[in-house]
């Protein structure tokens, strides 16, 4: 590969590291074309870039971003999949595509400057969705004034209860 090529390589890697919301470092030994192209089909659907680099082009590509503090795990064949929108997205992805097809193994990702190690990988993808999360905000956020309005509607309820009550047991006597 020419230098002018690594370069150019290099430059858009780190200018696609320095925009991303997650990134997660991946190894694909073992796993065939065929393999490969499925799981980039599936992170295309969800929006995730998969790229296979060069370990030499990715800690160049990584200086001056979040993504330095991963560059000791830039060993062996390494390919990463870079999320701009959605942090859990190829976490989802990553780890669904892991179950089903045991060579691919998920070394290390970047989420917000912090590294996490596989296993925070893994519970990041039992997270629900982000549309979910907001779902489930919004209506923690519209129980309260529900409740408020409740409660605030059954203290007359609770007064007309309890004077009906004497009225009827001043008629019964």
């Amino acid at each position: 590969m020419k230098l002018e090529a690594k370069q150019q390589i290099t430059e858009d890697l780190h200018d696609r590291f320095a925009r991303s919301a997650t990134i997660v470092l991946t190894d694909y030994k073992g796993l065939d074309v065929t393999s490969i192209n499925e799981l980039r089909r599936k992170l295309r659907e969800s929006n995730i870039e998969y790229q296979v680099v060069k370990n030499t082009l990715l800690v160049r590509a990584a200086e001056g971003t979040e993504i330095v503090l991963i560059k000791d795990h830039f060993k062996g064949p390494s390919a990463v999949a870079i999320s701009y929108d959605d942090p859990v997205a190829p976490a989802k992805v990553l780890t669904q595509f892991a179950k089903d097809n045991d060579k691919l193994e998920i070394k290390v990702g970047v989420l917000n400057g912090k590294v996490l190690d596989a296993q925070a990988i893994k519970a990041l993808a039992t997270l629900p969705s982000r549309e979910v999360l907001l779902a489930q905000f919004l209506s923690a956020l519209n129980a309260v004034p529900t409740l408020f309005v409740r409660a605030m509607a059954e203290i007359p309820r609770s007064m007309l209860n309890v004077l009906t009550a004497i009225k009827d047991q001043k008629e019964a006597a």
